[in-house]
């Protein structure tokens, strides 16, 4: 696997040489730009439109906007003078708990593997990770910036470092909708839904749609054959927010499988499980509509087509007390 850079590991008095790799990569298609007339590349100039003339690479500087068109020139050795310090080291500097970072921090995965001098003292740091269930907060310098970063250990002998934006580079969000409160039908029934709608996260079973049609696209093209693409169906109607719940909640409860079990939800004992829902309902919308499809979604779970338990206000109320 390709090496990006190379440095090490600090903590306390323990220094420990990596190399560290790129964990993932992107699978788009990149495309050139052509001249439509005749099919070839279009190539991309850097012109001082000052000096009306084409820029060498070598003739390019760096520099800040401090005021309007007015800059302070910041060349390599500048950089490179405060950069030497920090470089080439990874210095964690705390271990917490993994829970206790909000995912919206991450970045971009790395893979760390050690130099071959180096590879008790990394067993060891992994194994002491895994034992303490902790992770590493470190910060290292890459490429003209200072990250902060986390480390942690997969498969029990391979460190990952996960670079970090860091709180002033998180941007704030105004929720206007925290004021509105949804009934609690409304959160019982969107509850279940989610329910049923919960499995184990298998990466996998997902794939990237668009980009095999693209593919398919360009090998049909290729080949000179026609494509032709499936037209999106046509959004439905809006309708009311319970309406839809409960369409949602019969339509995942239709194509649940069966559990091996077999065992049946009486009718009585369903509705009077519901009961405390739908008189919530009825005060809350005064529709009388909600126990005619309770009671029919009742039959269906009798009829063996779901083995999930419905949800009720006073089941979630229990479930949050326990």
């Amino acid at each position: 696997m390709h090496t990006l850079w190379k440095g090490s590991i600090s903590f306390g008095l323990v220094n420990i040489p990596i190399k560290m790799h790129a964990a993932t990569e992107s699978k788009d298609f990149h495309f050139n730009y052509l001249h439509k007339k005749c099919h070839n590349r279009i190539r991309y100039i850097k012109k001082c439109p000052h000096c009306d003339e084409e820029v060498a690479p070598e003739e390019i500087v760096k520099g800040y906007e401090y005021e309007k068109d007015r800059y302070v020139i910041l060349e390599d050795k500048d950089l490179e003078s405060i950069e030497a310090p920090l470089s080439r080291s990874i210095d964690i500097l705390d271990f917490i708990d993994l829970k206790d970072i909000d995912p919206i921090y991450y970045q971009k995965s790395y893979y760390l593997s050690p130099e071959e001098t180096a590879q008790k003292a990394y067993k060891l740091l992994c194994q002491a990770m895994a034992d303490t269930g902790k992770v590493a907060i470190a910060r290292m310098t890459m490429r003209s910036k200072q990250y902060l970063a986390c480390l942690r250990v997969i498969e029990q002998n391979i460190l990952v470092l996960e670079t970090m934006y860091y709180p002033a580079e998180i941007r704030q969000l105004e929720a206007d909708w925290a004021k509105v409160q949804p009934t609690e039908t409304e959160v019982a029934m969107a509850c279940q839904l989610i329910e049923n709608l919960a499995s184990p996260f298998q990466p996998e079973k997902y794939r990237d749609e668009l980009r095999e049609q693209i593919k398919e696209l360009i090998e049909k093209k290729i080949a000179g054959e026609s494509f032709s693409v499936t037209a999106a169906p046509e959004p439905g109607k809006v309708i009311d927010l319970m309406e839809a719940l409960r369409a949602s909640i019969a339509l995942t409860e239709t194509s649940a499988p069966k559990e091996e079990s077999g065992a049946k939800v009486s009718k009585k004992a369903t509705k009077k499980k519901d009961k405390p829902l739908k008189e919530e309902s009825k005060r809350e919308s005064g529709a009388e509509s909600l126990d005619m499809d309770q009671e029919k979604q009742t039959e269906s779970i009798d009829a063996g087509t779901s083995s999930k338990t419905t949800l009720t206000p006073r089941g979630r109320r229990k479930a949050k007390g326990a």
